[in-house]
């Protein structure tokens, strides 16, 4: 099945995930009290945790549990003989077409039907098709007349390419190894849609795997396998994930084999993550167009050559996005319908919140204290406002997997009412067993 083909499309999840985004602090529009800004969001207080958690999954499982692969943090700036080398100025574009008789603009490859305006419904007002490259370009200096040109990424992967010899020379690697980054990307979008999916402003992650090149292909169904698994494990479900191989026209220049990790958004199929063989093309064209020699020799066999490259990159932000969504559940629960994020504990903005049965001021130092306890192991709520239950249920939408009760009887028996999110169990625990009793529950 093609990406965006006949899936069925579930608005109503669509537009429940983007209210209960809005409402629960997950995203804002940027530049909102303005009138908001298209195509840019600004994460707030719930949805920061989310897309931290989401980040630094990606980065415990690509550097820190490896050996083989070391970070980097490339500038976002650089200029334009970067993106000559890298084909970005020919090639970065999409096919744009206007509409005559409304004005709107489109994607031409995204189109259902290439003669038909999808804005006014009119057929045969399409303009011919027209190359619109993506990059932002600016100028660095005083002067705008005087200064140099330069461009905002629209990639990270140039920045790993172009630091490869030096990454080669301080970390006493040697092929294969990684270099792996997490950071803002830009993109001039045509047509950016569909909440935080398509913006401008984007952040990724991205793995530049360097190989002997005979061994590419074998690396290639690695890392398509391997981050399949990244989203299994963190609870993504087998129904709503898929892998799919590019065409032979579907390809890019550089690229011998590309797989994308797509999710079935309500829109359809689309993409997370894309996992391409980019071959040698990246550190041949930088070495021809600068000069430097990027290379790997190997001290033992005597043997010169350029690596291979696999690299798995996956957007960050649309990412944090389908977790959203593979989360979202509604349950009636004593005639009343409860919303429920699902999200896995590794993922979730706070893994436990504390709440204060009332506001009276002989609860206050228990919760603190409690707090201050779980603090250093977990990121943690607290709220001793409204009703309990609705406490529990605003922890329920925002996908708080615990729950910590501090009551009256806290007060003389040391204890507190411990509620699952999943289950909405609730169990008594002693306060000074109460970081065992969640470890073993938060780890599991």
């Amino acid at each position: 099945m093609a990406p965006n083909s006949a899936v069925p499309n579930d608005d109503t999840l669509f537009d429940k995930v983007v209210n209960l985004s809005k409402r629960r602090g997950f995203v804002f529009q940027s530049a909102d009290i303005y009138g908001g800004f298209r195509s840019t969001y600004d994460y707030g207080p719930i949805g920061v945790l989310l897309l931290r958690n989401v980040k630094d999954q990606w980065w415990r499982t690509m550097v820190q549990m490896r050996h083989d692969v070391v970070g980097i943090d490339a500038s976002i700036l650089s200029p334009p003989a970067v993106w000559q080398a890298s084909g970005h100025l020919a090639n970065f574009s999409d096919p744009l077409v206007d509409c005559r008789e409304c004005g709107a603009r489109h994607r031409q490859d995204k189109l259902d039907d290439p003669e038909t305006c999808p804005s006014c419904s009119k057929s045969g007002t399409l303009t011919e098709a027209r190359e619109f490259n993506l990059m932002f370009k600016t100028h660095a200096g005083p002067m705008v007349e005087s200064a140099a040109e330069v461009y905002l990424r629209p990639e990270t992967a140039q920045g790993m390419f172009i630091n490869f010899a030096n990454v080669l020379n301080t970390s006493r690697k040697k092929p294969p190894f990684g270099i792996a980054q997490i950071g803002k990307s830009f993109r001039n979008e045509i047509t950016p849609g569909n909440f935080v999916f398509r913006t401008r402003e984007f952040e990724q992650m991205e793995m530049e795997f360097f190989v002997p090149p005979d061994d590419s292909s074998e690396w290639y169904r690695h890392w398509c396998d391997a981050r399949m698994s990244w989203y299994h494990d963190l609870g993504m479900p087998v129904d709503k994930l898929r892998l799919r191989e590019h065409e032979g026209d579907e390809l890019s220049h550089y690229s011998t084999a590309t797989a994308d990790v797509e999710f079935l958004f309500p829109w359809g199929w689309d993409e997370l993550e894309g996992i391409a063989n980019r071959t040698d093309f990246d550190l041949n064209r930088h070495a021809e167009a600068s000069g430097a020699k990027l290379e790997y020799h190997d001290p033992g066999s005597g043997e010169r050559y350029v690596p291979h490259v696999i690299e798995p990159a996956a957007g960050a932000t649309r990412t944090a996005m389908a977790f959203l969504m593979a989360a979202y559940d509604e349950e009636e629960v004593n005639g009343e319908i409860r919303t429920v994020l699902r999200l896995d504990p590794r993922l979730a903005p706070y893994q436990v919140a504390v709440l204060p049965l009332s506001k009276k001021p002989e609860l206050i130092d228990p919760s603190n204290e409690v707090l201050s306890l779980l603090q250093p192991h977990w990121m943690c709520d607290y709220d001793q406002t409204q009703a309990i239950g609705r406490r529990y249920r605003r922890q329920d939408e925002i996908g708080t997997p615990f729950c910590v009760t501090i009551d009256f009887d806290t007060l003389d028996d040391r204890a507190v009412t411990v509620r699952d999110r999943d289950s909405m169990a609730q169990e008594r625990v002693a306060i000074d067993e109460l970081v065992a009793f969640l470890s073993e529950r938060l780890e599991a």
